[in-house]
């Protein structure tokens, strides 16, 4: 069986709803500009119909490699994006949030620098062109989104002005061994990621992108802030007492060598 050229990660809790309508896009779009990709929706302990109907928009699929990872209990955000990534052999892997904030059609933005070789890691950014907002976020969101930048950027040293849009890609290479260290499953997992790929020297850019507000987010800006922050400290504590230095050392490895892929089962 042919590797997937490229494969997209849709993490999922209680998403039945937006699925039904989200699924389709994604499936139209990559059969006609993404040849050969795979398609993961991770139901991360959804209580609802999550599985079944990302399931039911798969089963006679033949345009894409279409399949669900499915966990019993609910672990978080960060948990899913990581199992969903290291399932896939495709050499460039992106995650994007299942209500598509940010259309489908930017992907290129974000896989055509890592395609070109000049990035390892390329990351949507809702911060660089206000011109590319459409419908905004509350204004308490966006404040508190502001406001845990500068945490992101004085606390943890990362010169990027939006870590948190869910529109990330990876070149899996030289990127899985980071993935199969990092621990943080909460809303900090953003933060982990770019956090070690700058430790290890990767290419990094943070690309402008359209974006939209929907309705119905599962974030409470309040409770997951101080819960984020809380992550961004566990992430410092584990840098400065060495547990990522063997996820550093084997990632720096892994670009040396150009490892082959070897995907998680699940």
């Amino acid at each position: 069986m042919t590797d997937p050229s490229l494969a997209l990660v849709v993490p999922a809790f209680n998403e039945a709803h937006r699925l039904g309508k989200t699924l389709p896009v994604m499936i139209e779009y990559l059969s006609a500009h993404q040849p050969n990709a795979e398609l993961i929706v991770v139901d991360d302990g959804s209580e609802d119909r999550t599985a079944e109907v990302a399931a039911a928009n798969f089963p006679n699929e033949t345009r894409v490699i279409a399949r669900v990872i499915r966990f019993e209990e609910n672990h978080g955000k960060g948990h899913a994006v990581r199992k969903g990534l290291l399932a896939t052999r495709a050499p460039i892997a992106i995650f994007s949030d299942a209500d598509l904030s940010t259309p489908i059609f930017e992907l290129p933005k974000i896989v055509d620098p890592i395609r070109a070789g000049d990035y390892d890691v390329v990351f949507g950014s809702r911060a660089l062109d206000p011109k590319l907002l459409g419908q905004r976020q509350p204004w308490r969101r966006e404040y508190g989104g502001r406001i845990f930048n500068y945490f992101v950027r004085w606390w943890m040293g990362l010169p990027f002005f939006d870590t948190q849009c869910g529109f990330k890609a990876f070149r899996m290479n030289c990127y899985r061994p980071l993935l199969e260290r990092a621990a943080v499953d909460g809303f900090g997992f953003d933060v982990e990621l770019l956090f070690l790929a700058r430790k290890v020297g990767l290419r990094l850019l943070e690309c402008p992108v359209r974006w939209d507000h929907n309705e119905g987010s599962k974030v409470d800006i309040f409770r997951d802030s101080v819960r984020t922050l809380h992550d961004l400290g566990e992430i410092r504590r584990r840098f400065w007492s060495g547990q990522y230095n063997s996820a550093i050392s084997a990632a720096k490895s892994a670009i040396a060598e150009g490892s082959s892929v070897t995907p998680t089962s699940f």
